[in-house]
């Protein structure tokens, strides 16, 4: 199995498999958005996760939107950063819960990731209307050689 399908290897057609519910159960979503992050730990880069230290309950739709949105941007970075370190953050926010990603991988630039997107990559694209229709946001902040931070909030009311 190659490293790029490890990070798809949870979805059966789209749909959530009985597997990723019950890690979701054994592991929780933290251990479960750090476990998508295997195949960038094996290239040699450093993982740091950050969660709080009290449990946060949320739904299963909410927890599965925040897998699929780590797993996006956990590929992105495997096939395109360059990185050496990231963190990936899992904490509450005002009546919410939010996801960063964050590398010091090379960037890029909003027009390179334009051009992207005309060239048949959606994913960043499908993540974010998925994000909005459960009226949460998805912000993107990275420039040439200084690194990607991505964010995804969603609301728990």
């Amino acid at each position: 199995m190659s490293q790029a399908s490890v990070l798809e290897k949870d979805s059966a057609g789209g749909t959530v498999t009985d597997d990723l519910m019950h890690e979701f159960r054994t592991w929780g979503l933290a251990g479960c958005i750090y476990g998508l992050a295997m195949p960038l730990r094996q290239q040699g880069v450093r993982v740091h996760l950050e969660t709080p230290h009290h449990g946060l309950e949320i739904s299963a739709a909410c927890a599965i939107l925040l897998y699929r949105a780590g797993q996006e941007i956990l590929t992105n970075a495997f096939r395109h950063s360059n990185a050496t370190e990231m963190t990936v953050r899992l904490e509450a926010v005002y009546h919410g819960i939010r996801l960063t990603i964050s590398d010091d991988g090379i960037g890029f630039s909003p027009e390179s990731q334009a051009e992207a997107s005309r060239n048949h990559r959606y994913g960043v694209c499908l993540m974010t209307m998925a994000v909005n229709e459960a009226h949460g946001f998805v912000s993107v902040d990275s420039a040439p050689g200084r690194g990607t931070k991505v964010a995804v909030t969603i609301p728990l009311d």
